[in-house]
Order: C-alpha cells, then sequence, then structure tokens
C-alpha cells in the first residue's frame, strides 16, 4: 500500500522542517511506501529553499511550485493531480492539525471508509473572535449546502484512491475542495481531534477571507442565495398590498389625512436596497459561469522536483 500526503505551503518557513520530521515518524510502518508532496503556492519567504533542501536529502519528499499565488484550494488541487498513493492524505502545513492523527485515519480507511475527515473537537491558541467567526462559518455552510459539509471540519483527511479519482474530474473555479469531497459521496467517517496552536508564522484566514471563503463555498453548493430574491419579493409584495389596505382605510372610512412623502421615500430606498442585494447575488453566480467559460489551466507549474519528469 502506498500513502501520498498533500500538503499546500504558502510563506511556512519556520514550520515546514519540523513538519517534514514529524510527518515520516507518523507513517512510518504505516504503509508500504509514503510520498510527501508540497506544493510552494507562491511564497515570499524561504519556503521554496528550504522545500529544495528537504527534496534533495529525502527521496520521499517532491514538491510543485507554482507560478504565482493561486490560493489554498487550488494549490491543494495541484497536489491531488499528483499523488497516486492507494489513499491520500491532505494536511496544512502549520502544525495546528497533527500529524500523529494520521494512523487513526489510515486505521478507518482500512476498515472501509472511503473518506476519514478529521472533526476539531477543541482549537487551541485562537482568539474568542477567531472561535466565533469559525464556528458561524461551518454552521452557515451546514445548513445552506445543498449537500452535507460536516461543520468543524478543515481539509484534514484522508481520501480512497476512488474519491482523488473523482475529485480529478470536477474542474471548476472557484473552488472549494471539502465541499467536493462531500459531493462525491462514498462511504464518509470522522475522526475527533484536538486542534494544536500554530508553530510558528501567522493564519492565512483573516475574518474577511473566510467570509469570501463562505460566500464561495455557498454559492458553488447552494441555489439558496437565488431563491432568497423569491422569498423578498413576495415579502415585499405582501407588506405593500398591507401598506395599500391601511391607506385606503384611513382615507376613505376615518377621513384622516395621509402625508405620504416620508413613506414613499423609505419605501423606495427599501426597495433599492432590496433591488442591489439580488443583483449583487445573481452577479456572483454570473461570475463563477464567466471563470468557467473561460477555461483556463487551473494553475501553472514553476519548478517541480521529485518525478521521473521534472519541469524547472
Amino acid at each position: 500500500m502506498k500513502l501520498s500526503i498533500v500538503v499546500p505551503v504558502y510563506n511556512e518557513e519556520g514550520n515546514l522542517s519540523l513538519l517534514h520530521d514529524r510527518l515520516s515518524r507518523a507513517v512510518a510502518g504505516q504503509a508500504d511506501d509514503y510520498e510527501i508532496i508540497f506544493i510552494n503556492d507562491g511564497s515570499r519567504d524561504r519556503s521554496p529553499e528550504i522545500l529544495e533542501e528537504l527534496a534533495q536529502r529525502d527521496s520521499h519528499v517532491k514538491y510543485l511550485s507554482l507560478s504565482r499565488n493561486f490560493g489554498h484550494e487550488i494549490a491543494t488541487t495541484a497536489g491531488l493531480d499528483r499523488a497516486n498513493g492507494d489513499a491520500v492524505v491532505l494536511i496544512d502545513a502549520d502544525l495546528q492539525d497533527p500529524p500523529e492523527v494520521i494512523s487513526q485515519l489510515l486505521e478507518r480507511w482500512r476498515l472501509g471508509a472511503a473518506v476519514v475527515y478529521a472533526r476539531r473537537r477543541h482549537r487551541a491558541g485562537e482568539s474568542p473572535f477567531k472561535r466565533l467567526t469559525a464556528f458561524g462559518f461551518y454552521r452557515l455552510l451546514h445548513y445552506l449546502s445543498d449537500v452535507h459539509i460536516p461543520p468543524d471540519t478543515g481539509d484534514f483527511r484522508l481520501m480512497d484512491r476512488r474519491v482523488v479519482e473523482a475529485l480529478r474530474q470536477c474542474r471548476e473555479n472557484p473552488r472549494f475542495v471539502r465541499g467536493l469531497v462531500s459531493w462525491v459521496g462514498f462511504r464518509q467517517e470522522e475522526v475527533l481531534y484536538d486542534r494544536d496552536e500554530r508553530h510558528a508564522g501567522q493564519t492565512k484566514y483573516n475574518a474577511m477571507k473566510l467570509m469570501r471563503l463562505a460566500w464561495e463555498a455557498i454559492c458553488g453548493f447552494s441555489l439558496i442565495p437565488l431563491q432568497l430574491a423569491i422569498w423578498l419579493g413576495g415579502l415585499v409584495t405582501v407588506l405593500s398590498v398591507v401598506m395599500t389596505a391601511i391607506i385606503v382605510i384611513q382615507k376613505l372610512f376615518l377621513n384622516m389625512p395621509f402625508q405620504g412623502y416620508a413613506m414613499l421615500a423609505c419605501a423606495m430606498f427599501f426597495l433599492s436596497g432590496v433591488l442591489l442585494i439580488m443583483m449583487g447575488i445573481l452577479a456572483q453566480y454570473v461570475g463563477h459561469i464567466f471563470r468557467h467559460t473561460q477555461n483556463r489551466p487551473l494553475y501553472l507549474i514553476d519548478r517541480e522536483k521529485g518525478w521521473d519528469n521534472p519541469h524547472g
């Protein structure tokens, strides 16, 4: 059995050497053969040089350097495209996801699970605001998505060869890998673990990036934002009928004077806001279609090392 480990890297120079050591120890004796595939996603620090050194002294290490920063989801996709193990593990480079948990993932896989995702039981070293935004992100995604995306799970997971081959057929952009893993189906199980504090460096996901990721994921796996236009349109129609009835009753039956300028102005601003929101939601979906029809490659490779026919 061969095991592939895919690690996206963006400015993680302080973590790579320790991560490599822990990964090597964690998979020792767990597989007949293994490969650790690092994907340098346009890092601006010494990450490329460190990956080059690791590949030179360890034949299990392979790495790709993308031509620029394409984003975490695309870098993960690049690694999955090259992984050829019977089982493939996704793990981040910040050491918050303990490599030692891989043995538990492999155990569930050997018992028949096609996907084993690691679900966070505790998140160490994160501020209350970060925990709150993460909590909201996963719950919102869980309730709005058309597929079941488990809450409190990141990309840390193990996938069977069949799942990886199915994912390779999904080439849409923008991408949300953990959503695609849920979409392809197969037997999926969870392993609970405690997430560690980041070893070095800073998180790449602030609140704004997390919100953007959530929006991309919702648009990619749900039509509810578009259906919201129908709901709001119905609500505005009902409110308009009620307000019209009140005005007619006051004017014809109660002989009450009605000055409607302020109400008219408020109604116009309200309707304008609703229309702009709906146009923005529609534009987001149209933007997804536009990017897909451009048919550009998901990523471009600058350098690679560890394969038979290296580039660069």
